[in-house]
């Protein structure tokens, strides 16, 4: 039995080595919303705390191209047509998802509460509001009861923005996403996908370590962190102590939140987050 699992374990990692990894203009990424911005126009949702994952209509993937590893009965529910959306279990729980959607082989138990929230439909023609219309009918016709398209609200006024903001972030949520209504589909980072958050976050890849000092001798002081447009900084905060005893490894994708940019682009107080989940 231990060759056999071992033997399964070689073959999921030899697909994913095979597969071609999905860079981030293969996938619709937000810009930051102004706090100012007037909502009319767009489409606006919830931000959910979830993990990113895009069904091709065969296999579901990572944002990062890896295959999810997912039960065959939940991959078998799903429809022919390609989504893209988020595996979700509910407000506060990512940790928790985390570990599910990571562990192979998948635990039908823990899968059964994995929802599967769908906010768009990869290359399909139409502006955001006309595939999100054909988004439902395809989630209705599914009949799967842990596929949901993601709710959307036509707001009018940054009064109403700020309200419904608000009241997310005071049950637990992370903020809200706004999509231009008559977008035509697009990938990468775009203006055409706003989030809106109290507090901005950001990615960015581990290339270094300083030690630490006093209390944290002997552990991790700070990440030396690269961003995508090459920005380098120091992050020092935001740690628990099994992150500084165990740091993510040289480069891994980690999040960090911050409050805004220097006028040289490096992000203003920043502290850890959580270390990016897709493979």
């Amino acid at each position: 039995m231990k060759i056999i699992k071992l033997l399964i374990l070689l073959a999921f990692a030899l697909a994913n080595s095979m597969c071609v990894h999905a860079s981030s203009s293969a996938v619709l990424l937000a810009e930051v919303a102004a706090k100012s911005i007037d909502p009319s126009g767009y489409s606006v949702s919830e931000k959910l705390d979830g993990v990113r994952a895009i069904w091709d209509g065969k296999v579901l993937r990572f944002r990062s191209g890896n295959t999810v590893p997912a039960p065959r009965w939940f991959l078998g529910a799903l429809p022919k047509q390609p989504l893209d959306g988020e595996l979700w279990l509910a407000r506060g729980r990512f940790e928790e998802l985390s570990g599910i959607v990571r562990t192979f082989p998948p635990n039908d138990q823990d899968w059964r509460r994995v929802r599967y929230e769908v906010f768009e439909l990869p290359n399909a023609p139409g502006s955001f509001t006309q595939r999100y219309a054909q988004l439902q009918k395809i989630v209705a016709a599914a009949k799967f009861a842990q596929l949901h398209a993601v709710p959307q609200r036509a707001l009018q006024t940054n009064a109403q923005l700020r309200l419904w903001l608000e009241s997310v972030v005071q049950a637990g949520g992370e903020g809200l996403m706004l999509h231009l209504a008559s977008a035509p589909y697009q990938t990468g980072r775009t203006d055409v996908l706003l989030k809106l958050k109290p507090v901005l976050d950001g990615e960015a890849k581990v290339i270094g370590y300083r030690a630490g000092k006093g209390k944290f001798s002997g552990m991790l002081g700070s990440l030396e962190l690269e961003t995508d447009s090459g920005i380098r900084f120091r992050l020092g905060t935001g740690f628990k102590n099994t992150d500084r005893v165990n740091p993510p490894q040289i480069g891994t994708r980690v999040t960090y939140t911050y409050r805004g940019l220097t006028k040289n682009g490096v992000p203003r107080f920043a502290s850890f987050f959580r270390v990016r989940v897709d493979p």
